[in-house]
């Protein structure tokens, strides 16, 4: 295999999914490593602190179809916090929630609620990408380290990055030099864990294969402070960008780059809001969550009619869109023939969007939490290596009317 092509990461393989599936979900492209001073083999976990883990880790599988595979907590000598480890295809999911009434969790979700703390990713040499991460300025969290139980070793750092965010760095393959993978559930401190919740009959394997892209809020001003902390240190590519009119309502309005690693499986939208006649959901977020942080996770699906009614069935709400959208010509016109009648797309109130490469359909959960902070995307893409520009408009419409409910816009 030519050093230029993409391979599977170890998570993917576990999934069953394959090259050409990966490239129609998150849209990889193939890409040198070896010229890469920072390479990132894909997403290694998304970390959550939240105020009950046990109840949200039970939300997780019971109302987005994934499975507990994990635990680290008091009952094995972790007297800070309960952590569950859930998976969905590719995607594996931490739930932190604290059990010490010292723990440092408790300040983080007094301060900003529900929320991503770590968006971890995997990488097949910690020391190279630490070194070029101290040459580039960046702030280093945690040194290298090694950890180790009896499924092998891991190599983890960790590095700042917008807000109390933060990219921890996992490398499980070739820690010791030896060619060894690490073959534990997750990190050492955890131990495999299975659930006796069951799924309802007739429930699909997974709602959901692979994470797509993370969308971080910054604060006014900071976007591109951010997009050049990607490029200069992480060596992450600029793939898109939103501004103006693209971008705005009548009320409201953002900005926004999208900075990609190589192969383009780790995705980032950074935003920031732009003066408008009224607040705008990067304000609203930035106010509830206290600063900036992650505000949406897209997770790819190759069947987006079947996972938005699925997980309706288990009660999550969708932001709404009006029967206008579906029913403008011009819409029609631009977005063509799509795998699904527009009917179809209109009764469940799925967007979509094409560009010059394909087409892509998307839909936006209302807020997960009590704050209006985060949220979930589902994408199925076709083609497209977009971000959905021709629906930000009914999206952000769509957002707004929300924001009023809630006194917010």
């Amino acid at each position: 295999m030519s050093n230029t092509a993409v391979e599977l990461t170890r998570q993917e393989r576990e999934a069953e999914l394959d090259l050409d599936q990966l490239k129609q979900l998150v849209g990889l492209v193939d890409y040198d490593e070896e010229r890469d001073s920072f390479p990132v083999t894909g997403w290694d976990a998304i970390v959550f602190v939240v105020g009950n883990a046990t109840q949200t880790a039970h939300y997780y599988q019971s109302a987005w179809g994934m499975e507990l595979v994990g635990y680290s907590g008091p009952e094995h000598g972790n007297r800070d916090h309960k952590a569950f480890v859930l998976k969905s295809g590719s995607i594996r999911f931490v739930v932190k929630g604290a059990v010490s009434p010292d723990s440092p969790l408790i300040a983080h979700h007094t301060a900003h609620g529900d929320g991503v703390v770590d968006i971890s990713l995997e990488v097949p040499d910690v020391d190279k990408c630490i070194a070029r991460a101290k040459a580039a300025g960046a702030t280093v969290l945690q040194e290298p380290k090694t950890v180790s139980d009896e499924h092998g070793s891991v190599r983890i750092a960790a590095i700042a990055t917008y807000g109390e965010t933060r990219h921890t760095l996992v490398q499980r393959v070739n820690v010791a030099g030896d060619g060894s993978v690490y073959t534990g559930v997750y990190l050492p401190g955890y131990v495999a864990r299975s659930s006796a919740f069951v799924k309802r009959e007739g429930a699909p394997k997974r709602l959901f294969q692979a994470l797509d892209h993370i969308v971080g809020n910054v604060e006014l001003g900071k976007m591109d402070e951010w997009v050049g902390f990607y490029n200069r240190v992480m060596g992450f590519v600029n793939m898109a960008e939103f501004i103006g009119d693209d971008i705005a309502t009548e009320y409201s309005a953002l900005m926004s780059k999208v900075v990609a690693n190589g192969n383009h499986r780790v995705k980032f939208p950074l935003n920031e809001p732009a003066i408008a006649k009224k607040k705008s959901q990067i304000d609203e977020y930035l106010e509830f969550y206290t600063g900036p942080g992650a505000q949406h996770l897209a997770l790819a699906t190759n069947d987006i009619l079947r996972t938005v009614d699925e997980l309706r069935k288990e009660g999550v709400e969708f932001l709404d869109t009006p029967d206008a959208y579906y029913d403008d010509p011009e819409m029609r016109a631009r977005i063509g023939r799509v795998r699904v009648p527009i009917e179809e797309l209109k009764k469940r109130k799925i967007l979509v969007d094409r560009d010059e490469d394909g087409y892509l359909l998307q839909i936006f959960t209302k807020p997960l939490g009590d704050r209006p902070t985060v949220f979930f995307e589902i994408i199925e893409r076709h083609g497209s290596l977009g971000f959905g520009k021709g629906n930000f408009k009914a999206l952000f419409e769509s957002i707004e009317r929300e924001q009023d409910k809630r006194g917010n816009l």
